[in-house]
């Protein structure tokens, strides 16, 4: 059971780094790329780009929530098995995350969606508009800091979760023994 307990906890904490990891590294700088400048054309871009990276965004949030879900049971799933009391660190630092991740999903992510379409809306004023952007530019740089702190504590999550492989295999040595 414990084998099948440590694979779920290192493939959901991997998924769940490599999808941050990617998301923030690869796929959203592929949106504002010279090559989907070119291929949305100079004049659709600014707006597609940024519409195109709202959709990404959602499934970010949606794949991090469902991996702060896995992580917090398997948390405790682990704790339960070799019957300790509950890891206090580990799991503030995962329900950390996963209020992180709903704060981003259901909270800056429309708010930043909405501030997108006000700045390329044509029925806007210029003057709405340029709120909008300042705006925009501001919880940008603030979802940025998150995901930055969301990519950290991922990285400590999945050392974490590799690292106790060994001390269960350890333990699961004294439990044969006794």
């Amino acid at each position: 059971m414990i084998g099948f307990l440590r694979c779920l906890g290192v493939l959901n904490a991997g998924v769940w780094f490599g999808g941050a990891f990617v998301y923030s590294f690869f796929a959203v700088p592929a949106m504002f790329s010279d090559q989907t400048k070119t291929l949305l054309t100079p004049q659709f871009y600014p707006y597609y780009s940024g519409a195109l990276a709202q959709i990404l965004i959602a499934r970010y949030f949606k794949l991090q929530l469902i991996c702060a879900i896995i992580a917090i049971i398997h948390l405790m799933g682990e704790n339960l098995y070799f019957g300790r009391a509950p890891q206090k660190t580990w799991f503030a630092m995962l329900a950390a995350l996963l209020v992180l991740s709903f704060a981003g999903g259901f909270w800056l992510q429309p708010k930043l969606k909405r501030l997108h379409e006000i700045k390329y809306s044509a029925k806007e004023s210029p003057e709405r508009k340029q709120a909008a952007t300042e705006t925009f530019k501001t919880w940008h740089g603030a979802s940025q800091l998150i995901n930055l702190f969301v990519l950290l504590g991922l990285g400590v999550h999945l050392c974490r979760v590799a690292a106790r492989g060994e001390e269960a295999r350890f333990l699961d040595a004294g439990k044969l023994r006794s």
